[in-house]
């Protein structure tokens, strides 16, 4: 099966209902040994794309994961990673605000996290936690010592997404490419994986009482990321719905969503002036003489 990343696109402004987007999808590869040669053409791809990213040195990628718990954004991050320079790549993980952070516009901790020009970022999580978190507990506004207070309804969240997606279009001007990935897991297959946790000794630390007491809310973040979605899907900045049931064929259609965003970008390796080319022609005679 061929990877079409416009099949999980957001049209913007698209009334979206996540019962109906599947969470589970044909597998994108034939068996394991086809997904191990398609995850090392992609891994070798993104290399090249990555270095081409950072030699041509006008642009930067700015990639950001939501999901529900378990659904495999780490997973889906390190198979990204296995592919670049960790020297052209950093990932934030966006925990609960600190002190400091509320004292400032819920926009501020992430700014500061921005990816360079010619490197990738990684957001795990994201300043989105603002309109989904945030939007399922209302009680955590109060924290953020607002002007507006308690009053927190449509009016408010639609001022949020709409300083989001000013903020990703002047990110867009100045060159960063913001991709976000939704990752759509069932809340079945959330509850197979919350079993794995628990049986295996060694994931134990990766599961707590609050991941529990977050699924309760389950319909609460399925309107929240619905809303979201549609608020905040744009042309330059797009969301994808990746099928997570599967983590093979999420992480396939991730980096290929990855790699033609890269390629749209038209880049090329600068060529140097004639003045470099003199300069480059001076220091290899100088080298063919040292072993004369």
């Amino acid at each position: 099966m061929k990877i079409d990343p416009r099949d999980f696109r957001v049209t913007p402004g698209q009334k979206i209902q996540l019962s109906k987007r599947p969470t589970r999808i044909e597998p994108v590869y034939e068996s394991d040994d086809d997904y191990k040669a398609l995850q090392a053409q992609h891994v070798r791809k993104l290399a090249e794309r990555q270095q081409l990213l950072y030699a041509h040195d006008r642009h930067s990628l700015l990639l950001i994961f939501q999901a529900m718990d378990a659904a495999g954004k780490d997973s889906a991050i390190k198979h990204v990673m296995s592919g670049v320079n960790p020297q052209g790549c950093q990932v934030t993980s966006f925990k609960h605000p600190s002190g400091t952070e509320l004292e400032h516009d819920f926009l501020w901790r992430a700014t500061r996290e921005l990816p360079e020009r010619g490197r990738i970022g990684i957001f795990n999580r994201s300043y989105y936690e603002e309109v989904l978190v945030v939007r399922v507990h209302p009680e955590f506004l109060d924290a953020e010592k607002l002007p507006l207070g308690g009053k927190h309804g449509a009016k408010f969240w639609h001022g949020r997404y709409r300083s989001i997606v000013e903020l990703e279009r002047h990110l867009h001007r100045s060159g960063t490419s913001v991709v976000k990935f939704f990752l759509h897991v069932s809340r079945e297959e959330q509850r197979k994986r919350f079993l794995q946790r628990i049986d295996d000794p060694a994931k134990n630390w990766k599961f707590g009482p609050d991941d529990m007491r977050e699924r309760g809310f389950w319909k609460e973040y399925m309107h929240a990321y619905e809303a979201c979605l549609r608020a905040t899907s744009t042309k330059e900045s797009p969301w994808y719905v990746v099928p997570a049931d599967d983590k093979k064929t999420a992480s396939l259609v991730i980096s290929q969503t990855i790699l033609d965003t890269i390629d749209a970008l038209k880049m090329r390796y600068p060529k140097p002036d004639a003045a470099r080319r003199q300069e480059l022609r001076e220091i290899r005679r100088q080298l063919v003489d040292e072993a004369g």
